[in-house]
């Protein structure tokens, strides 16, 4: 007897999302060209900034191996980026400590994002945003795109620009401020991180917003 397929199979689909340029190619067949990807690193680390990439990139050379950059190793990620810049439209912008903690993490990365996009060389006719929000007051529509760095060459582009973009500036905020450690941990709330402020208190870079640091959490 034939075995009946499941009334779920969504529920049983285990395959892994693999990364591609049809989302983009998608865009294209509506009217949309170019389409620009868009992502941002350090949302979640006790100090430093958050900072968002927007990234064109050339469907004759797309680099091989486009990912999430946090499925990347750091000497892959740093090669990725090179040849993204050699090859793509980037663009980069970020939010610092202090205006993470006069908004909020979501509308400091969010306005990081839309300033990257907005500040293209060759203006984006449609945007895939990484996670769930498209910024506003971009002059184009866009599309949030759930786990897009995993679904969108060009989300995981800029999330490869972004995280070592980042990456870069907390190392050398660590030869300015290195009590913390900064180029260990990017900013992150390791036992490292947490012990230098125990002993030094914050300094500029940290989000006092953000617990451990904020006020009424002492």
């Amino acid at each position: 007897m034939p075995r009946r397929p499941p009334d779920s199979p969504m529920l049983f689909d285990e395959r892994p999302i693999v990364p591609s340029f049809e989302l983009e190619l998608i865009a294209r067949r509506a009217g949309h060209w170019p389409v620009a990807g868009a992502d941002e690193a350090g949302r979640g680390p006790l100090a430093g900034p958050v900072v968002a990439a927007a990234v064109i990139l050339d469907p004759e050379r797309i680099p091989q191996g486009l990912n999430d950059s946090k499925q990347l190793s750091a000497a892959r990620r740093e090669a990725l980026f090179i040849e993204i810049l050699a090859t793509a439209t980037v663009s980069i912008a970020s939010s610092s400590a202090t205006r993470i903690d006069v908004t909020d993490i979501r509308k400091a990365s969010l306005d990081a994002m839309r300033r990257a996009i907005c500040g293209l060389a060759i203006p984006a006719s449609y945007v895939l945003t990484d996670g769930l929000d498209v910024p506003a007051g971009l002059a184009c529509p866009g599309k949030a795109v759930v786990k897009g760095d995993a679904r969108s060459f060009s989300i995981a582009a800029a999330s490869i620009v972004a995280k070592v973009t980042r990456d870069r500036m907390m190392a050398r905020a660590g030869d300015v401020f290195p009590a913390y450690g900064f180029a260990a941990h990017a900013g992150y709330g390791t036992a490292q991180h947490r012990a230098g402020i125990e002993k030094h208190g914050p300094c500029s870079l940290h989000r006092m917003s953000f617990r451990p640091l904020r006020r009424d959490e002492a």
